[in-house]
């Protein structure tokens, strides 16, 4: 993929939310981004996760929406102040680094612009009989806070069709199965799922008959969140500007049920700038129907400079983090930007694939984003 979602290492978890993955050898607790600006004392630890996936490779589409503008009927607000209302919880990779090293030079930009903003949180371990645990780990202490946590599903078989993130449930009725734990997880306040990026949008791999099946699968999953708790906002892979079409991408969403959820999200890992997922996304959910309600959520950790020309995907030069994470984007029917792929965890290139690299990450953080 042209760094669509993101390759799994191991069972580590993906871009900017935290990790709820279970280490190599199987255990399953959860690991998250940060809560808040972080100090260097000691603060409470949920047991160590696997690192974060990184974008597998997928040859682009040339398609690309023209930019779009700011909304007739609402004021565009550049998004540079992180939303109180969205969780950071206090363990990460970032937030470990930054511990451990008070007097490196680059610590400083590192903490302020990376490790004090909120992340996603990836569940990538498909044992059914842990994960309920693991989420409600990370809902509950989101509720005590009184903030809304971001969580990933990334669990459906045949995960990126056998590429680096390639693993997963065993099959279709096991991954029914561990939703349904899922969402016994949720617990009562509100929550925002990402569910399996890469999931329709990469669908191309599968037989007919398979992605007929995977999509019914997540018409089911998307019901049961739903109807574990109303006051989840479940959002469905929408791919990115760069990938399928937007009428071809409703398409398949509306197959895959997509159209009785919230919305889509978009992005994920990827670099491609604000404008144009915007532009996209809107003209996807023209194409997909259903309810005006209907939003978007976009990926904004590393877009500020753009997609690279050449299309590189593994840690390209030259990138910068996005627009902070808010639920307040200022433009219609875009619900939220958000951090998905956890800035300066590696692709593969600068550093160990899912594993956080300073240099990277400083490089990310040192400049300020301009689309």
């Amino acid at each position: 993929m042209v760094a669509a979602a993101s390759a799994v290492t191991l069972v580590g978890s993906v871009t900017g939310v935290f990790s709820a993955l279970g280490p190599p050898h199987g255990s399953g607790e959860a690991r998250t981004g940060v809560t808040r600006t972080p100090a260097l004392a000691p603060m409470p630890r949920i047991p160590a996760l696997a690192p974060s996936p990184s974008p597998s490779s997928r040859t682009p589409v040339t398609h690309r929406p023209t930019p779009s503008t700011p909304s007739p009927t609402r004021r565009k607000q550049p998004a540079t102040t992180v939303s109180p209302l969205l969780y950071r919880h206090p363990d990460s990779q970032v937030l470990d680094w930054v511990r451990a090293h008070p007097d490196d030079p680059r610590t400083a930009v590192i903490a302020s612009r990376i490790a004090g903003r909120p992340t996603a949180v990836w569940f990538t371990d498909p044992d059914p009989d842990t994960i309920a645990a693991r989420v409600r780990a990370v809902t509950t202490g989101a509720a005590v806070r009184g903030a809304v946590p971001v969580l990933v599903p990334y669990a459906i078989p045949d995960r990126d069709c056998g590429g680096a993130s390639r693993g997963g449930a065993p099959g279709l009725a096991a991954y029914d199965a561990w939703i349904d734990a899922f969402a016994r997880g949720l617990g009562s306040g509100e929550v925002i799922v990402i569910l399996e990026p890469d999931s329709i949008a990469q669908s191309g791999c599968l037989t007919p008959a398979g992605r007929a099946a995977r999509f019914a699968s997540l018409a089911r999953a998307g019901r049961v969140l739903k109807s574990a708790y109303p006051r989840a906002r479940v959002y469905f892979d929408a791919g990115h500007s760069g990938w399928n079409p937007p009428g071809e991408q409703a398409a398949l969403l509306r197959q895959a049920g997509a159209a009785g959820s919230d919305g889509v999200f978009s992005n994920v890992s990827n670099f491609r700038t604000t404008a144009d997922e915007i532009a996209y996304d809107r003209r996807v959910l023209d194409a997909l129907g259903g309810p005006s309600s209907l939003g978007a959520v976009i990926d904004t950790s590393r877009n500020g400079n753009g997609a690279p020309p050449d299309g590189q995907w593994c840690d390209p030069a030259g990138r910068r983090i996005g627009r902070a994470p808010t639920l307040d984007t200022g433009e219609a029917r875009i619900d939220a930007y958000l951090w998905v792929k956890p800035p300066g965890e590696s692709d593969g290139c600068r550093g160990a694939a899912g594993t956080f690299t300073p240099s990277y990450a400083y490089d990310l953080a040192r400049g300020d984003w301009a689309s």
